[in-house]
């Protein structure tokens, strides 16, 4: 195990320590392996100037990886003892870098913000059951993030990472397409942890873009969106029904946008979805 870096002892016997059994409530599954979040840290292309936010830092495996490479580390931790153990796991194993950590004992899914400079990248090992909302509202709320890498189920990957047309394409894919370019960046094995999970991993890598020009707000874009897909196997023209006012109206809408009335969900891409926005019958 490369210096300073916690390997598959360490992690038993750290947790052991600190009474902590990893829970499927927080989606806790602890990186043991090096070469694991020595690739993470080489893919998700931070350097000297990055500011990272990392979510669910656990006993700390990513972390010590990353404070070597980047300016500085924002660890947001929800679980009290976790976040109260990292400074000193850094401290011991990494005492020339402790200061470019910060922890954050928060909820990712809550914070409105993060202390210190603006973050400029998204390195995490996100808990399986809150993936996709960790990531919409740290994007959302972190304007000054450009880039991510996400391990993530692979289920997840696949739906985040989906294009028009695809059968696993849904809410995720377009929600995330609004704030980034979306791809899959390698898979990961299910031995790098503990415990085991019984799911594979990837990674998913995101680039800040900007959102479609629209007169439409983000708002108002993802209400379609969540209708659109709402009812996968409906038309547009009837899964639109509710959020138009009625079927005629939806199909005024769509026939407004360019859309195709008898198009489903899945066919569309984040641009089509703010067109239809713009046109419900509402908007002035």
């Amino acid at each position: 195990m490369a210096e300073g870096l916690l390997g598959p002892a360490d992690v038993r016997e750290l947790a052991t320590r600190l009474g902590v059994r990893p829970t499927k409530k927080l989606g806790q599954n602890f990186v043991v392996d090096g070469g694991t979040v020595r690739r993470i840290v080489r893919v998700a292309e931070v350097g000297p100037d990055d500011v990272v936010v990392e979510v669910g830092p656990g006993l700390g495996s990513l972390t010590l990886a990353l404070l070597p490479a980047v300016k500085r580390v924002v660890a947001v931790e929800i679980d009290p003892v976790l976040a109260a153990r990292l400074p000193a796991t850094v401290s011991e194993r990494l005492p020339e870098y402790a200061d470019r950590l910060e922890v954050l004992e928060a909820d990712a899914m809550r914070v409105p913000g993060v202390p210190g400079p603006p973050p400029t990248a998204l390195v995490a090992n996100l808990p399986y059951n809150v993936a996709v909302p960790v990531v919409l509202h740290l994007l959302e709320t972190l304007p000054s993030l450009r880039r991510g890498l996400v391990m993530v189920q692979s289920e997840v990957a696949d739906r985040l990472a989906a294009t028009p047309g695809s059968k696993v394409y849904g809410v995720p894919s377009v929600k995330a397409a609004w704030y980034a370019d979306v791809r899959r960046a390698g898979p990961v094995g299910r031995t790098v942890f503990w415990p085991v999970p019984n799911v594979d991993s990837g990674l998913v890598s995101l680039v800040r873009r900007d959102p479609p020009r629209t007169s439409a707000t983000r708002e108002q874009v993802f209400a379609v969106v969540d209708a659109a897909f709402a009812q996968r196997r409906k038309t547009l023209r009837a899964a639109l029904a509710t959020w138009a006012g009625s079927p005629a109206a939806a199909e005024q809408a769509l026939r407004a946008a360019g859309v195709d009335p008898t198009a489903r969900g899945e066919q569309l891409d984040v641009e089509s979805f703010a067109r239809i926005a713009e046109h419900h019958p509402t908007q002035p």
